[in-house]
């Protein structure tokens, strides 16, 4: 190539490079000191660095000449966007990166060292204290205490385990309503029967030192003590019965010794004065506290079995004199074994076959029917009943001569009135059959 050839070249390129600079900046203002030569110098030495810079970048390019041209970026237009390195999704707040220590390959800003022994140094946490998060159960109200209590005392009466009534009322938050726990379980129970009573004494033992203070107990006696009056309305034995329940809570050492010495000269009402007299009473006599421990009596199945006969035949006795089958029912119930009855049933009968008296089996089969008839004696009991009496015909007729007549005549009359069914009349034994054996 020629010189000349080479010199055109070259100033066709320089005038792309300033028109393509000029077409980059178009709008801008040069400072009127400087001339049109030096203009032009800088736009050729502009150019000559953006060609360098194209051509370290693109090594596959094969003239300077196809590089020269520079794509225009007007300000505000869509393609800027392209080289934007900012959060395009609104969802940044504008922060640097990894505490301004940001960047490819780095792990971000050192973490902060505190000298805990530096008197200078101020925990943050310690002065405005730590928060704390704790699961807060409100305390039962009235409502919600009669109806979560009162069925896990009545259900204490049925099966007597302390251990299940414990377990029970510590999943509740009762708070400053413990108190009313022993309140409501002797106030059941005044209703109830007197092994309720007894089982409530048990249940007041077992729960102070656990889930009741001695201070809890007291204070439930004392609002016992002011309702006195509304309690004699349903239980006319309320003092006697409430002075029972203080001697036994003294006795088991649920109440404190001096409990009544607390109500010396200030008792304005008669019927507290009763029960804190009969209190007294029980606990000044003689071998009192021990003696205690069956003030209530001893019922159902804990009682021996020569005691329920004796209070069984006292009962009939009683019946065959009055004739008041409702009072009979009523003892029946108070000796509360159901699974007994058949001794009842075997007791009826045979006095019924030993009686001189005519009227006595009539009146003995009424007593029978009666129980039948008020459920109080099962099918079950009344059948075992009658069998032991069959069963025992041959050492009856030792000391009674007319057994087999007598008991044929009184199996005959529960039959026709309906208290046994026909085959237990089938079986009963006669004098004929007893004969040929």
């Amino acid at each position: 190539m020629s010189f000349f050839t080479y010199t055109l070249c070259f100033t066709y390129l320089l005038s792309r490079a300033g028109e393509s600079a000029r077409i980059v900046d178009p709008e801008r203002d040069w400072p009127p000191s400087l001339d049109r030569a030096q203009q032009e110098a800088r736009l050729r030495a502009k150019a000559k660095r953006r060609q360098r810079k194209s051509s370290s970048r693109d090594s596959g390019c094969e003239s300077f000449s196809e590089n020269v041209d520079v794509v225009v970026v007007r300000p505000g237009s869509p393609t800027i966007r392209v080289f934007d390195r900012k959060c395009r999704s609104g969802k940044s707040r504008g922060l640097p990166k990894k505490g301004g220590s940001g960047g490819k390959g780095v792990w971000g800003a050192p973490p902060e060292v505190y000298d805990l022994e530096d008197p200078s140094y101020e925990d943050e946490d310690a002065q405005e204290g730590e928060t704390v998060y704790e699961t807060v159960v409100l305390e039962l109200d009235d409502e919600e205490f009669n109806k979560t209590v009162t069925p896990i005392i009545q259900e204490y009466f049925e099966h007597g385990d302390t251990n299940e009534v414990l377990a029970l009322l510590e999943g509740l938050t009762l708070g400053r309503r413990k108190y009313e726990i022993p309140f409501l379980a002797v106030n059941l129970s005044l209703d109830g029967k007197a092994s309720h009573r007894e089982l409530t004494s048990c249940l007041l033992t077992n729960l102070v030192g656990k889930c009741l203070s001695s201070r809890d107990v007291a204070v439930a006696f004392d609002a016992l003590l002011e309702e006195l009056p509304e309690l004699i309305l349903d239980t006319p034995a309320a003092p006697q019965m409430l002075g029972q329940f203080i001697a036994r809570a003294i006795a088991d050492h649920v109440l404190p010794a001096d409990y009544l010495e607390g109500y010396k000269g200030k008792v304005d009402c008669d019927h507290v004065r009763v029960t804190l007299n009969r209190a007294a009473v029980l606990l000044s006599m003689k071998r009192g506290r021990l003696r205690l421990d069956n003030v209530w009596g001893v019922g159902g199945g804990q009682r021996p079995v020569k005691e329920l006969v004796k209070e069984m035949n006292l009962l009939l006795e009683e019946y065959l004199f009055s004739e008041d089958a409702k009072e009979a029912e009523r003892c029946v119930r108070e000796l509360e074994v159901p699974h007994f009855h058949h001794e009842l049933v075997y007791e009826a009968v045979v006095k019924a076959v030993e009686s001189m008296n005519r009227e006595s089996p009539k009146r003995i089969m009424k007593l029978l029917k009666s129980f039948w008839e008020s459920g109080l004696v099962t099918a079950d009991q009344m059948i075992q009943g009658f069998k032991r009496v069959f069963s025992m015909t041959q050492d009856l007729h030792l000391d009674i001569p007319n057994c087999y007549p007598a008991l044929e005549s009184f199996v005959e009359l529960c039959y026709l009135e309906g208290v046994i069914s026909k085959q237990l009349h089938d079986h009963c034994p006669t004098e004929q059959v007893n004969n040929s054996c």
